[in-house]
């Protein structure tokens, strides 16, 4: 998919006769967050695109905005094969790819080197190494990442929620959390941050999260990754040992996150929905409960790339059906 899709992006006749299929625009959906400015909420969220292959293309399938990446320090072969699995009757994936890409320094260049028709988001990593099992050498990581994309795209996120490394998830604990957050304070950017979590954490750990998030320059938070925790009533599968969980069964977790915090500061910061959306009605719950902004893998890939202009469709009509003049104005209507 990702092969077909760059080769179609590279040529003008390519992105036309894809726009004339899919492309959806209303006025209703566009908002301006940030300094950026969204012709619609729907977003490729990342771990689809991870080597910048598709920016080209994405505007035409109709998604709004797409992070690439997630983009370590490092270049980064993954973790073995198989690494990828569907799970038919749950509609989700375990994805257990562990952070493949070409990293930071070939990949800003490739992101510069091509048009960008919607807003880019570049997603931050440390890359999946034993060296890494060392948090100072991890940081280290994350901020080479992170000054080598400073100035590239529309908004940078830190994904400190990837359950498929080496090193595990080290920076969901507070401490490295804010070690990590005091260095990335002091290289210089214009750009948005956000920080991408995880679904499986307590209120008392959420709590403990904001709190380190409010001290330092973060904008934003995407809720959520994937799931670790293999006893949920969605997943009707026998798992493997390994990888996370995504699409269906991460739904609810991701949909009382977005509410939790909503609920806890409001609009402090921006929050962006991923997880288990597969129509208009899901990214709608999402919006409700507090997300500005909605990203997609998994019901992408169970339903084609049609159903991007199809959530898109509806969301305009639900917003109709409740009377918002924007999307803006339904974000946390349901809280």
């Amino acid at each position: 998919m990702v092969s077909f899709g760059k080769m179609l992006g590279s040529v003008a006749v390519g992105r036309t006769t894809l726009a004339g299929l899919f492309s959806y625009a209303n006025p209703v959906l566009e908002q301006d967050i940030l300094g950026i400015h969204f012709k619609n909420p729907i977003g490729l969220a990342a771990s689809f695109d991870k080597n910048a292959d598709l920016i080209e293309v994405l505007p035409s399938v109709g998604f709004g905005f797409m992070e690439v990446g997630s983009i370590t320090g490092k270049a980064c072969a993954g973790n073995p094969k198989p690494r990828l699995w569907r799970l038919k009757k749950s509609k989700g994936l375990v994805v257990w790819y562990g952070l493949k890409n070409d990293g930071c320094e070939i990949l800003s260049e490739k992101i510069k080197s091509v048009r960008h028709g919607i807003p880019v988001g570049t997603s931050v990593a440390m890359t999946n190494c034993k060296d890494n099992l060392k948090t100072r050498h991890a940081i280290e990581d994350y901020s080479k990442a992170f000054r080598t994309l400073s100035e590239i795209g529309a908004y940078t996120t830190i994904n400190v929620s990837c359950p498929n490394t080496d090193g595990g998830q080290p920076f969901m604990a507070p401490y490295n959390l804010d070690y990590l957050l005091d260095l990335i304070d002091t290289i210089p950017t214009k750009k948005p941050i956000f920080v991408k979590i995880s679904p499986d954490m307590s209120h008392a750990q959420i709590d403990e999260m904001l709190q380190i998030l409010k001290k330092h320059r973060v904008s934003g938070i995407i809720a959520s990754n994937l799931t670790k925790k293999r006893e949920n009533e969605k997943i009707a599968e026998e798992l493997p040992a390994v990888g996370g969980v995504s699409g269906k069964p991460v739904q609810d977790l991701s949909d009382a996150l977005i509410e939790y915090i909503y609920k806890k500061e409001g609009k402090r910061f921006v929050i962006v929905g991923c997880g288990g959306v597969f129509t208009a009605a899901d990214a709608y719950e999402k919006i409700r409960k507090g997300a500005s902004l909605i990203q997609m893998i998994t019901g992408m890939i169970f339903e084609g790339p049609q159903v991007v202009s199809e959530i898109n469709r509806g969301l305009a009509a639900l917003l109709k059906r409740d009377g918002f003049a924007s999307v803006a104005n339904a974000v946390g209507s349901g809280v």
